[in-house]
């Protein structure tokens, strides 16, 4: 038996609230600016609802899960490109905002 899916949540203002402390959070603890992620969104301003508004184009390709495979495609670049200092690396928190968000998105779907 094939489980029944949850149909897509549309995207509401509090959604978007949700998102953009996320993002807001997940920039300061990557100490990245939202310049930063305007270059990899290739987004017509660093403005936050821009920003913001080019995730929701995203969201309405394929819910959440297209939003969080273009979050964690951004983050591995960050990564692969912005290697911590050994010291950093020792005091980063092992689960950063978006593994913490997909851990929720499998618990949501397990139930």
């Amino acid at each position: 038996m094939v489980p029944s899916l949850k149909p897509m949540a549309k995207w509401n203002k509090s959604l978007e609230e949700e998102i953009t402390l996320l993002i807001k959070d997940w920039l300061k603890q990557k100490k990245k600016t939202q310049k930063d992620l305007k270059r990899v969104l290739n987004a017509n301003s660093e403005r936050m609802p821009v920003l913001i508004e080019t995730l929701k184009s995203e969201y309405s390709i394929g819910g959440l899960p297209q939003l969080l495979s273009v979050l964690c495609a951004i983050e591995e670049s960050w990564a692969n490109n912005n290697e911590l200092k050994k010291s950093e690396r020792v005091l980063a928190d092992p689960f950063d905002q978006l593994d913490l968000l997909l851990e929720e998105l499998k618990d949501d779907c397990n139930t």
